[in-house]
């Protein structure tokens, strides 16, 4: 089984790096973007063996634990067999 962890900032919290990001796009010609925020991506492989409901409790305990500063940051993930 595999997990797709998504780990952006909350909107609250300024991203200079999607700033960045958003300026360097719009000067080589992208004039439709309105913002850009930029995160992290992990892809977990987990061991066979536990159901769908142990994976989901254990990959929402390292994304809340290990993969996630949460006063800055917040998380969404998917599972997949």
């Amino acid at each position: 089984m595999k997990a797709y962890v998504y780990v952006s900032l909350k909107k609250s919290v300024l991203d200079p790096q999607g700033k960045t990001i958003h300026g360097a796009l719009t000067k080589i010609g992208y004039k439709s973007l309105h913002d850009v925020r930029q995160g992290k991506f992990f892809e977990i492989t987990l061991n066979g063996g536990i159901t769908k409901h142990e994976a989901k409790a254990e990959v929402e305990r390292m994304a809340r634990e290990v993969l996630t500063n949460p006063v800055i940051e917040e998380f969404r993930f998917t599972l997949e067999d």
